[in-house]
């Protein structure tokens, strides 16, 4: 039999398989004008136009490409610039440039953690750093989520020197935050690293809107991770922590080092976004708004509500077959909302991943509610 013949085979069993579950997933063209509650650009910042100019501009004056990696040539004066307001912003001494948040964790964990590390997850994580510390070849342990009694126990039976506690800051698929207060603790009693990925709370949960982390300095939290492609409207992402920690990732991290560096235009675009959410507090406080809104008015009308108080609401609607039900309803209303179902969430917990903009409007919001009510009225028929 052919060797293409062979492969040919097992990519057709693969979506066999797939199709079977009725998990197979098709990508979309989203439809201009229609009603975004599906994405994560919270602050409204890929639209703001003062961000576009600065893309625009950084564009003009850099070139649309970096062309080479940090270490070779691509590593420019406004990457410079901003590696030190990201890392002034959260209070690090260093902070570091990535392509993307999935690269970056990919980076940190391989660069850190080996054989005789052990690395302990919250089991509700997000695949990139799952996916980090398998690449590392660590021994990972998995706790109950946000269960600090779980992790202690995991900890104290650890013989690894070296340990490395992982969470994400705001959960993506559930909306709640890790107890960051609890996770520092326990880290440090038990001699062990904290590594923070606030991709979904950095630019929209503290004062200043420096993420769940704000208030906890290097020492606490020696590791976070960002995301530029979210709350700031941008694309990249970025690791912060002392100056020994950046040093290592830029001697080691293979995603880092071998990889083409971030466009130019998208530096200086992260930069203005980064401006305005220090200086323009009203977003967050627009987003805040919307929160509490939607949720006193979903709570009114009986839709399945989770426990979040973040701008990630999921409904919780329990079997895929509901799921995609209501996804399509969403969609004949020009409405994009996230069906999630396994492999993303475990099996009977699929939902709609509802998430809230400043860029939305209350009658936004509003028409969200009126078609997820006619929803769970065709439910009850």
């Amino acid at each position: 039999m052919p060797v293409s013949e062979v492969w040919h085979q097992r990519l057709a069993a693969a979506r066999h398989e797939r199709e079977r579950q009725q998990r197979w997933r098709s990508r979309r063209v989203s439809a201009h004008g229609a009603l975004d509650f599906s994405g994560n650009d919270y602050l409204g910042l890929a639209q703001d136009p003062r961000v576009q100019a600065a893309q625009a501009e950084g564009a003009k004056r850099f070139g649309a490409g970096a062309g080479a990696s940090h270490l070779v040539s691509g590593h420019l004066g406004i990457h410079d610039a901003l590696e030190e307001a990201l890392a002034e912003w959260t209070g690090r001494e260093r902070a570091l440039l990535f392509s993307t948040g999935y690269m970056a964790n990919l980076g940190v964990l391989q660069a850190l953690a080996d054989s005789n590390t052990a690395v302990f997850q919250d089991r509700l994580n997000h695949a990139s750093l799952l996916d980090g510390a398998a690449l590392s070849g660590a021994r990972s342990r998995r706790y109950h989520h946000r269960d600090g009694h779980d992790l202690q126990r995991l900890l104290e039976r650890s013989t690894a020197t070296h340990k490395l506690v992982v969470s994400d800051g705001v959960f993506s698929m559930d909306g709640d935050i890790a107890d960051i207060e609890q996770l520092a603790h326990l880290s440090q009693q038990h001699d062990a690293w904290l590594m923070i990925d606030d991709a979904h709370g950095l630019g929209v949960l503290g004062e200043h809107g420096a993420g769940c982390v704000e208030g906890f300095d290097s020492h606490a939290v020696p590791i976070l991770v960002g995301t530029l492609g979210k709350a700031l409207g941008t694309a990249g992402a970025f690791v912060a922590g002392d100056a020994a920690l950046i040093e290592h990732l830029i001697q080691f991290s293979r995603s880092y080092v071998y990889t083409t560096a971030q466009p130019p235009a998208i530096a200086a675009a992260t930069l203005e976004a980064l401006t305005i959410v220090q200086r323009e507090p009203e977003h967050r406080q627009r987003l805040t708004r919307h929160i509490h809104y939607f949720r006193q008015q979903a709570a009114a009308l009986g839709l399945p509500l989770g426990h979040s108080q973040t701008h990630i609401q999921p409904l919780l609607l329990g079997s895929e077959q509901r799921t995609l039900a209501w996804a399509s309803t969403f969609d004949q209303h020009d409405i994009q909302v996230g069906a999630i179902r396994p492999p993303t969430v475990p099996n009977g917990e699929s939902r709609l991943r509802i998430t809230l903009s400043a860029r939305h409007t209350q009658s936004d919001i509003d028409r969200l509610l009126e078609v997820a009510a006619a929803c769970l009225r065709e439910k009850q028929q």
